[in-house]
């Protein structure tokens, strides 16, 4: 038997035959610590107009591991043709992704070896039966990362399987192993910091799962500040415990049970009888997981911070999608550095992230202010005091009917326009603006309301009806109800994957704030097709997307103490309305009745209450008008771009500058073209790289091929349409060397290009129906029209060179 040509073999024939072999006879065991065709990424998601569509990401070819928890190599195959080390920088992208140190590299001859173990000599060549065991590169491993025997029985226990194929993500594999290892060298503080709509309490899950399995903790304690945050983290992805966890209710902690899930606010109060943790051992509890630590945990002054300082033996993780950095607030001081982060930006460049379509609407009266004229009163009779009123007083001290009704006539022509059903939030800047807001949606929506009365609705704090709703709200089985109107609520801890417009009419100061709400539109759910979502911008929120620490560094965060506001001297509302930085997290306060949170620090309360003033209860603070002339004077659609910004920018713009990337001139986008047996691949690789043709089209023109539509929008060529380029060929009598039964198919073909484009063309199922049923059976037109199927594929192939061989006169 001759050898194998390895030269004209395909790179899966390569792994299966050459790579896959050596792998194996090194003793790496195919079940547990080999897998192939890894993907890491999901695809990025491109919007523009009201479409979106995943990119197509390449998928590691092999990836090695010690066991499930823990990967060790990348390998890269490339066919036989290519260099050996043709594959190693793709491999050492894949992992970076992994943090893994070993990459290797093959072409079927052997290997390339990238060692990050040894500096000495980072890269070598090995031969096929020279790749190590899964011993030696296990022993290399622990030595890089410096492990001791006390810390391999933490690192190396087992996630959690439920066998369902669900397993973490590349991010969260390093989040969970970065934390297992920092505890297992006996850090107490651990702080990871991933962006909203991330899985961090499946991440914490695995965490506590892992060590609890290890027996390396034994009572765990799970912290938040919201019920939603406490009820759904039990319900799902905490439900493995089982029988080992409880949720603290009525100030009682059960030392029967070793998982404890608890509000901050069942565990503390002011009062010494309400500190429930204290009926328990400061060293009761072993671990600690604080969600959303961003909130008061870290504050040195916080009610919750005596639950942590009392625990203080304990190891204490911190999660949260937005650090803070202040003078009063620190999470790094408190928990250290973080031990991973993973932006927004990655999360939507990786695709499992929603990105955003930004719609920013100017009003008149917020751009140029309004001044009421002298000695106007309100709708109450209250003389209204004579300045110049803008953005930042409308709802908050001053109300303009006309403009809430604008705002609202504004969200209901955008849900028209695109679907009505669509799952809505629309912030508002307190509760008493949540109620005008939701009554002037129903007032648009006459013929929705009717069909069901939970259309709209106000989920707020203070409406039990509202928060009942809130689980149909989030669930995307149920329609309704389909518009929520909020102030704080709504704000985190709700998990809507189906959101897909984001209504902004709340001024938003706080950057910490701003995150959080562009985290209840940044889910995906590929099931109900939301894939993208749009913020709809009347206060010009979205600004803050510009700022560095957008998805940079945690932010600095101006704060006020909470003795302030009471205080006859503070400058309190000057500050809170002139500062870039207010943090303001609480959906209640402690004014005018509520459980307050404000007290530790971490929230700002919803604003003056029914027109009252913090400091002067006979001074009205919110005005009440109507009968003013209000505009809409600008609308601008933004994107999400590549480098995280938003741009303003067509398809054509997006088109344009994706594949000028690719091909730098017009010769090599023909050559490419001509050369292609199939022209569909070319049309399907650039959907993969995120072209919308029916984007295009709608911008362009549906007539166009999308050769000539690439030509013309990208390297600014005249367009011919289909139909044109259809009768170039037949002026040309093309045909005639064919036989009357084969003319009669091409030029079916023909007329089959010019109504619905190449892929026609191209797709032998065409031929199988009418009108070429008239001509024959599709045995019959291939072997007695061409004289076979060889011959059939060659006509085809002369037709399209045929079509695409007319160039328009660019003069012309």
């Amino acid at each position: 038997m001759s050898p194998i040509n390895k030269k004209v073999l395909s790179e899966s024939d390569i792994i299966s035959k050459f790579i896959m072999p050596a792998i194996k006879d090194a003793g790496w065991d195919d079940m547990f610590q080999i897998r192939q065709e890894v993907k890491l990424r999901d695809g990025k998601v491109v919007v523009r107009g009201n479409m979106g569509v995943r990119k197509t990401v390449k998928s590691a070819d092999i990836v090695l591991y010690h066991k499930p928890s823990i990967p060790l190599a990348v390998v890269e195959a490339k066919a036989n043709k290519h260099e050996v080390g043709k594959g190693i920088q793709q491999g050492l992208d894949y992992a970076r992704l992994l943090d893994v140190p070993f990459i290797f590299a093959s072409n079927g001859d052997g290997f390339i070896f990238h060692d990050k173990t040894n500096t000495a000599q980072l890269e070598r060549e090995i031969t096929l039966g020279e790749f190590p065991s899964p011993q030696e590169l296990w022993a290399k491993f622990c030595a890089f990362k410096g492990y001791t025997d006390l810390q391999l029985p933490i690192i190396t226990q087992d996630y959690y399987d439920d066998g369902s194929g669900k397993s973490p993500r590349y991010y969260q594999i390093q989040a969970i192993n970065k934390t297992i290892e920092a505890v297992s060298k006996g850090q107490n503080r651990v702080l990871l910091v991933m962006a909203t709509g991330t899985g961090k309490t499946y991440t914490a899950f695995q965490i506590i799962w892992r060590l609890w399995k290890a027996k390396a903790k034994k009572r765990i304690l799970f912290l938040a500040d919201r019920n939603i945050l406490v009820d759904q983290t039990r319900i799902n992805d905490f439900q493995p415990f089982g029988q080992a966890m409880t949720k603290i209710t009525g100030r009682k902690v059960d030392p029967a049970y070793e998982i404890h899930l608890a509000l901050y606010q069942a565990l503390t109060g002011p009062e010494e009888s309400q500190k429930a943790f204290k009926q328990v051992d400061p060293d009761f509890f072993d671990l600690i997981i604080i969600d959303e630590c961003h909130r008061g945990s870290a504050a040195d002054d916080s009610a919750w911070r005596e639950i942590l300082e009392y625990f203080k033996g304990a190891t204490q993780i911190g999660l949260t999608a937005t650090p803070k950095e202040t003078e009063e607030v620190s999470n790094s001081d408190y928990f250290g550095e973080p031990a991973y982060m993973y932006s927004l930006k990655e999360g939507i460049e990786d695709g499992f992230l929603a990105p955003y379509k930004v719609v920013r609407v100017d009003i008149d009266v917020d751009l140029q202010g309004w001044r009421p004229t002298k000695g106007q009163v309100d709708k109450k009779g209250n003389v209204i005091e004579d300045r110049i009123y803008n953005g930042k007083d409308f709802d908050r001290t001053l109300v303009i009917d006309e403009r809430t009704q604008l705002v609202a006539e504004t969200i209901t022509n955008y849900l028209k326009r695109t679907n009505e059903m669509d799952k809505t939030i629309v912030f508002c800047n307190d509760i008493d603006h949540a109620d005008r807001m939701r009554r002037a949606l129903i007032n648009c929506n006459p013929q929705q309301y009717a069909k069901n009365d939970k259309y709209v609705l106000k989920i707020t704090g203070d409406d039990e009806i509202g928060k009942g709703q809130l689980d149909n709200f989030i669930n995307p089985k149920k329609a309704y109800p389909v518009i929520a109107t909020t102030s704080e609520l709504m704000t985190t801890g709700v998990d809507a994957k189906t959101c897909k417009l984001v209504v902004l009419d709340q001024s938003i100061q706080s950057m910490t704030k701003f995150k959080q709400i562009i985290g209840r539109g940044t889910r995906i759910d590929d099931k109900y097709n939301k894939l993208w979502f749009t913020i709809l911008d009347f206060k010009k929120a979205t600004e803050l997307f510009a700022d560095k620490n957008f998805d940079g560094i945690p932010e600095k965060v101006f704060e006020t103490k909470a003795s302030n506001i009471n205080d006859p001297e503070s400058n309190f509302e000057e500050e809170l309305n002139n500062t870039d930085d207010v943090d303001t997290d609480s959906d209640t306060s402690g004014v005018n009745g509520g459980e307050s949170t404000y007290e530790s620090g971490n929230s700002e309360p919803d604003g003056p209450i029914n027109g009252g003033d913090w400091t002067d209860p006979e001074k009205v603070n919110k005005y009440h008008v109507n009968g003013v002339k209000v505009l809409k004077v600008a609308e601008r659609v933004q994107y999400y771009d590549s480098d995280g910004k938003l741009v303003t920018e067509s398809f054509k713009d997006y088109t344009r500058k994706t594949l000028t990337k690719q091909f730098a001139t017009l010769d090599d986008f023909v050559r490419k073209w001509n050369q292609s047996e199939r022209k569909q691949t070319i049309i399907d690789e650039l959907s993969s790289e995120g072209i919308l043709w029916e984007a295009l089209e709608q911008e362009v023109g549906k007539d166009l091929d999308p050769f000539d539509m690439i030509c013309h929008v990208v390297f600014d060529q005249p367009p011919l349409t289909r139909q044109e380029r259809a009768n170039n060929v037949k002026k040309r009598n093309y045909f005639t060397q064919y036989s009357e039964q084969a003319q009669g198919v091409l030029n079916r073909l023909l007329d089959k290009y010019a109504d619905a484009g190449v892929s026609e063309v191209e797709n032998l199922q065409t031929i199988k129906v009418y009108p070429f049923t008239e001509i024959g059976s599709f045995s019959e037109i291939v072997k007695k029209g061409f004289g076979g199927r060889p011959q059939y594929d060659q006509a085809i192939t002369e037709l399209e060179t045929a079509i695409y061989s007319f160039k328009p006169d660019k003069s012309a």
